[in-house]
């Protein structure tokens, strides 16, 4: 089912690809401009809408939904629109996508937002591979609507720019498999180190799969306390959507800026992405600002949700590329206090893990539900098509990259009650560090089924071992119960291989 062979407005008055300058002008009426002379912007929806979203691949689009795309071109005829090019990814060998947004010129701040999380075009005037229309001001329900087979997405009475943002990765995730590639919500960077085993600096590529509030973004731009003088840095690359290819490739999709979340952001624990932040060209959605200019991250009178594209060349250690040569070990953040410090896991596993995308839920993603299990296939919500495939193609990429690793990682707590152990950002730091050194010594644990340090220097070996923080009885109960509960999941997705569902730890 085709949504529209032609989502390209053919009547309406457009304002065609207008400098940054002059869309900031345009949304003038909508900033608050702030301390730092950046512009900050409020929405009325503050979030993006799962449950409006419907796909045509997934047959979720309805004939109601096609009659309402006729309205909305019929709307069209009349508006007045701003027309913006960008491009996700980059020229490198697997090429890039061609992004055209409509969005009405009410709502020019939404351009302007595009306009900074993407680079330009190559050719703005050649067929793009992604069209979206956004008509925030759209008097009926709420829809975001997807058709994979022509490339557009309808975006309709939501003015929250992260829908027009993931409305062209939906699009991007969808294509990269299409071609055999993976499209993963996930961090990426390189880091180079030292080798304990061979004392050569090597570059390896860090891929970092987590749910809102473990930890991802963090670790992706942090720099590891890296000794510089001896060779060694970090250089960020992503921070939420890549492509993974056959070859261990990973490429990167935004190019202009990082959309990253400001609630609590503070130059202590996250000193890259707050600089950035309050650069003169960082663009704010939902930041608490006074009325003098004065910002707040703290505030979340607003929403709990605060944003802001914050420019990539603003993030300290990035540099003029977003892709990554190679990736060499992928890491799966949890929080659950049932998994160590960190695990090391066979290619089977490691599908599995991607599988379950399994952690805690904290007060970040949901004050209301923190504690509570959540699972999401890949930690990636924007999933078109059967997810139980995705699981099959990521296995498959292992068994071609042999020597490709994966790991568990817990960035919050092992074990419960009295018995538990915070496990700080210096232990995964350190953690972090120490494999890309080569210095770990790894130990197969019966207990949870995968290989764990022997130790790690600056890390309590307690924090690799579950028996120090359960008694015997209790520990395999809850063990138990855990495992029924992933293997409950698993058999949702008749899609991802039976033999792979046997690697369950």
């Amino acid at each position: 089912m085709k949504i529209a062979a032609d989502p390209n407005p053919p009547n309406a008055s457009v304002i065609e690809n207008p400098s940054r300058e002059e869309l900031r002008e345009l949304a003038s009426h909508h900033e608050t401009t702030t301390e730092y002379g950046s512009a900050a912007f409020v929405t009325e929806a503050r979030s993006r809408t799962a449950e409006a979203t419907r796909t045509t691949v997934d047959g979720e689009v309805t004939e109601e939904d096609l009659a309402t795309v006729d309205r909305v071109h019929d709307y069209l005829e009349d508006a007045d629109l701003i027309r913006l090019d960008r491009k996700i990814g980059t020229e490198n060998r697997y090429g890039s996508y061609h992004c055209r947004l409509f969005v009405t010129k009410e709502f020019a701040r939404l351009a302007l937002m595009f306009h900074g999380s993407l680079e330009p075009a190559e050719d703005p005037d050649a067929e793009p591979d992604f069209v979206t229309i956004d008509i925030p001001e759209w008097p009926g329900d709420r829809a975001i609507l997807v058709d994979t087979e022509t490339g557009a997405t309808y975006v309709l009475n939501s003015d929250y720019f992260g829908e027009i943002k993931k409305s062209f990765l939906r699009q991007t995730m969808y294509r990269a498999k299409q071609d055999g590639h993976l499209g993963l919500h996930a961090g990426s960077k390189v880091v180079r180190a030292r080798s304990e085993e061979t004392g050569r600096l090597r570059d390896r590529g860090y891929l970092f799969f987590g749910l809102s509030g473990t930890g991802k973004t963090s670790l992706t731009c942090h720099d590891y306390d890296m000794d510089t003088d001896e060779g060694e840095l970090v250089r960020v690359r992503q921070d939420d959507v890549v492509v993974l290819t056959e070859d261990a490739f990973c490429k990167g999709t935004e190019g202009g800026g990082f959309y990253i979340k400001t609630d609590g952001l503070s130059p202590d624990d996250q000193e890259a992405l707050y600089q950035a932040a309050i650069s003169s060209r960082a663009l704010m959605e939902n930041v608490w600002v006074e009325d003098d200019g004065t910002v707040d991250f703290f505030n979340s009178k607003l929403t709990k949700n605060g944003r802001a594209i914050v420019p990539i060349d603003e993030v300290k250690n990035t540099d003029d590329t977003i892709d990554v040569p190679e990736i060499t070990d992928i890491f799966f953040i949890t929080r659950n206090p049932l998994v160590p410090a960190v695990g090391r896991l066979t290619p089977e596993q490691a599908a599995v893990a991607f599988m379950l995308g399994e952690s805690i839920k904290t007060s970040a993603a949901d004050p209301d539900a923190k504690g509570e299990q959540v699972r999401v296939v890949g930690t990636n919500p924007f999933i078109v098509g059967p997810a139980g495939e995705e699981g099959d193609i990521f296995h498959d990429l292992l068994t071609e990259n042999p020597d490709l690793h994966c790991y568990i990682l817990n960035t919050g707590r092992i074990g419960e009650g009295d018995q538990a152990a915070d496990i700080r950002i210096q232990d995964t730091v350190a953690i972090l560090r120490a494999i890309a050194r080569e210095a770990v010594e790894w130990t197969e644990d019966e207990t949870v089924g995968f290989e764990v340090p022997e130790s790690v220097p600056h890390v309590a070996p307690s924090k690799f071992r579950l028996r120090a923080h359960y008694e015997q009885e209790e520990l395999e109960r809850k063990l138990g119960e855990l495992r029924s509960q992933r293997g409950e999941w698993l058999d949702r997705f008749p899609k991802f291989p039976e033999h792979l569902a046997e690697a369950l730890y």
